[in-house]
């Protein structure tokens, strides 16, 4: 899967998420990189930031990060409806981490 292509699947699934999630993102953006820093190991993304449960006086700062790695997801040899559901859970996880969702609701939710 080509870079541009990976890139529209982040990006359609940051436009598909429900309002009640819209409406409480802030001061996040999400990017795509070719490959985790050594120092993460094998992870397919990453939240960079303070989870929204986590907050106290937070106006001012730098916009939280979402970055999804390309290669490591293109490694899992998925045919391509395998890897966009993959591309889509993996974007999903770290927006739940950004919104201070634990694992357990991250089930209930479906986004596990």
């Amino acid at each position: 899967m080509r870079r541009a292509e990976f890139e529209t699947l982040v990006d359609e699934t940051i436009e598909s998420l429900p309002q009640w999630v819209v409406d409480k993102v802030d001061n996040l953006i999400v990017v795509v990189e070719e490959m985790p820093p050594p120092e993460l190991g094998d992870v397919l993304g990453v939240y960079e930031g303070v989870a929204l449960s986590e907050r106290g006086d937070y106006f001012g700062a730098m916009p939280d990060r979402i970055v999804v790695f390309r290669q490591p997801h293109l490694a899992m040899g998925l045919d391509e409806e395998t890897l966009r559901s993959e591309i889509r859970k993996t974007v999903l996880h770290e927006v739940a981490h950004h919104l201070g969702i634990d694992d357990a609701r991250l089930t209930e939710l479906g986004w596990d």
